[in-house]
């Protein structure tokens, strides 16, 4: 029993390293893995002041992409989420709220838009985030990332060496309507899969539409959400790992996301694993 469930894990495991895409209802997501749990953060200090960003304790997915308009149509008319969007195709879909980004995660998760990592009640109001009995309910989570969990996905060094200043590996600035959409070179956003790809495997961490944050900022008297990468309407200094920004609950067309996936298919893989294997030894008792 034990060498089939051995064999069964390793058939998973193999599946999820050679898989292209995931089919999640009904659209085509490609993710990244980000590995090297446990990192340390950044010592580079923000634009605010503040450092130490990027450290994340377990490996996770992350899309390859931002959310594309047609997945955001795709998923709106299943859930009812109720928004159009902004942009069109293969451009990313933007004028996003925070709240609505986080139903497309749970409808991914649960098929429910208020059901899922984060908590609605069932008149729509937000109540909070519990990714943990997300993952205990439906296994495989879909979240918007941390802003560690951004952060690391676009300027960690995959040969674990530290951080770069840019999501392409370097401290020196892509170049503008080649490499990345940014500062109002071509106007408005690009389709996915166009410039260059960055250091972890992913597209546009720089440019092309400012990405929520699932991370909160709280102030003295208010809070928000953060965003992330800077936009085709932006400067330079935006798409920087010193860049920081605070992002409106509201809807603006050069605001969008890209999901992320708890736990990574490996670590879930493993934690099935570890599930069969104490189910084994309680029916030996």
């Amino acid at each position: 029993m034990k060498k089939l469930i051995v064999l069964a894990v390793v058939c998973m495991l193999a599946a999820v390293n050679f898989a292209s895409a995931d089919v999640i209802r009904g659209i085509d997501i490609n993710f990244v893995n980000i590995g090297n749990a446990g990192n340390a953060g950044d010592t580079q200090v923000m634009n605010d002041g503040t450092t130490g960003y990027g450290a994340v304790s377990s490996n996770y997915r992350i899309g390859k992409y931002e959310v594309t308009a047609a997945q955001w149509q795709t998923i709106n008319t299943a859930a009812g989420i109720g928004d159009s969007g902004y942009w069109s195709g293969n451009q990313p879909t933007a004028a996003i709220s925070w709240y609505e980004a986080a139903q497309f995660c749970n409808y991914l998760t649960s098929g429910d838009k208020y059901s899922g990592a984060y908590k609605f009640d069932i008149s729509g109001n937000f109540l909070s985030i519990d990714r943990v009995s997300s993952i205990s309910t439906y296994g495989t989570t879909y979240v918007i990332p941390t802003e560690d969990e951004w952060y690391k996905a676009a300027y960690f060094k995959p040969n674990a060496s530290g951080y770069s200043l840019y999501a392409n590996g370097t401290d020196t600035a892509p170049v503008a309507g080649v490499n990345s959409n940014y500062n109002k070179v071509i106007g408005a956003p690009w389709n996915i899969n166009s410039g260059t790809q960055e250091q972890n495997g992913t597209f546009d961490m720089m440019g092309n539409v400012w990405e929520w944050n699932e991370t909160l900022f709280v102030f003295s008297d208010s809070s928000t959400r953060g965003i992330r990468g800077g936009s085709y309407d932006r400067e330079v200094f935006t798409l920087a790992s010193s860049g920081r920004g605070i992002g409106p609950y509201s809807e603006y067309n050069e605001v969008g996301f890209r999901v992320a996936e708890v736990p990574e298919p490996a670590s879930a893989a493993i934690m099935t694993l570890a599930g069969l294997f104490i189910a084994l030894k309680r029916r030996k008792r």
